[in-house]
């Protein structure tokens, strides 16, 4: 595989250089850079940008509105965005479910949810993990039992991430009983209005409402909102979880992260010198770059797999645990590079206009709350320790 970016690549780089400086909006571009919590509204209006120009859905299949872009492409786009402070384009709807649909889902599906999805109209969240099957997600009890033209769905979803703001939720429920538990899922989609769905919130560790719990009481479900058949929805499920798993390698969002711990390590000062030029901080820096250098070449390299229409297999697995362990160990040496700093974390200084002089560096805010909020990489999207059991199993046959 050629490492070097074509002239073209260079091209379409610069390409994404203009169109962020030319068309994000400051105000949103000063809130990503110095960590501040960004509204719906905020998402929305960078999300409504990028579907104007047609760079929304890079994945998706032209016919059905997206760029077809190569995977050089997506990643130079992912690697620009980040660097530039672009907000994150919220993966759910464009980058988990409309694959599902694509391949899986029926006509009417397509040509009703795919254009809700890239106008903004139907903003989604993910119902798989309960509150006794995460890593077991096989485990799962949330039911759905047909009545008629319906679906009755009861049951329980956690730790769903954005559900406050969602309008609609695609779910993992249990249809059948029979056989193994994963021959009796199937996948449903459900709108957050209908009586008896429920949404309560959960407070991370970073005081942050980002995910909650979903309650289903006797929620009527239109049975044309099955995707697919009856208990085949374990299949679409591994299938869409290869794409989360691909997308947590975080790329670009750890190769941004290290440029910013590298600008703090030449400003904090340890005994009268940069922190850049202790011998023990520098080497772990050093070896964190080369282990992402690693992930940057691994990461393209299934990719453009991907792009000559081979499946995400296990890899996706390895790279979901690396780009984890990578950015957990820029965090932390994040953290360790402000010190005191990180300690007074004032929750309300991630809010949009608050004026009191920061404590430190006005960097600083966001650094104790990425540190707690990131702990999670590990977990989402399958658990290192699962991924790292399939990998065993797969790659190694044991």
């Amino acid at each position: 595989m050629n490492l070097e970016f074509s002239a073209e690549d260079k091209a379409f780089r610069q390409d994404v250089i203009d169109f962020i400086e030319a068309k994000l909006p400051k105000r949103i571009q000063e809130k990503v850079l110095l960590g501040k919590r960004l509204t719906k509204a905020d998402m929305l209006e960078w999300q409504t940008i990028l579907n104007e120009k047609g760079w929304l859905a890079p994945n998706w299949p032209k016919e059905f509105g997206g760029a077809k872009w190569s995977a050089v492409q997506n990643h130079i786009f992912d690697e620009v965005s980040w660097e530039m402070g672009a907000p994150r384009v919220m993966p759910f709807g464009l980058n988990m479910l409309a694959p599902v649909l694509v391949k899986f889902g029926s006509e009417e599906q397509k040509r009703h949810y795919l254009p809700r999805i890239l106008d903004g109209t139907d903003w989604w969240c993910q119902g798989y993990s309960e509150p006794g099957a995460g890593s077991d997600l096989a485990s799962l009890k949330t039911s759905a039992v047909r009545d008629g033209d319906h679906y009755i769905v009861n049951g329980q979803k956690t730790w769903t991430t954005l559900g406050h703001f969602a309008d609609w939720i695609f779910c993992l429920v249990r249809t059948s009983t029979e056989g193994k538990p994963q021959e009796g899922i199937s996948f449903l989609l459900i709108d957050m209005n209908t009586p008896g769905v429920t949404v309560r919130p959960i407070i991370l560790l970073d005081g942050e409402h980002e995910v909650n719990e979903v309650f289903f009481d006797n929620v009527k479900v239109p049975a044309e909102n099955l995707v697919g058949e009856e208990n085949k929805g374990w299949t679409y499920a591994k299938y869409l979880l290869t794409h989360e798993r691909t997308g947590t390698a975080n790329v670009g969002n750890s190769t941004a992260a290290l440029r910013r711990l590298k600008a703090m390590a030449k400003e904090q000062m340890n005994n009268g010198k940069p922190l850049s030029s202790d011998p023990y901080f520098a080497a772990r820096m050093a070896k964190v770059e080369m282990e992402l250098e690693a992930l940057k070449t691994t990461n393209l390299r299934i990719l453009v797999e991907a792009d000559s229409g081979a499946a995400a297999g296990p890899e996706s697995s390895m790279l979901k645990v690396k780009g984890t362990i990578v950015r957990l160990e820029i965090n932390d040496l994040a953290r360790r590079a402000i010190g005191p700093y990180a300690m007074p974390f004032v929750s309300e200084a991630l809010d949009e206009g608050f004026n009191e002089p920061p404590i430190g560096p006005d960097y600083a805010n966001p650094i104790a709350s990425e540190h707690f909020n990131h702990r999670k990489m590990a977990i989402y999207a399958g658990s290192n320790e699962v991924q790292r059991g399939i990998l065993t199993k797969t790659k190694l046959g044991l």
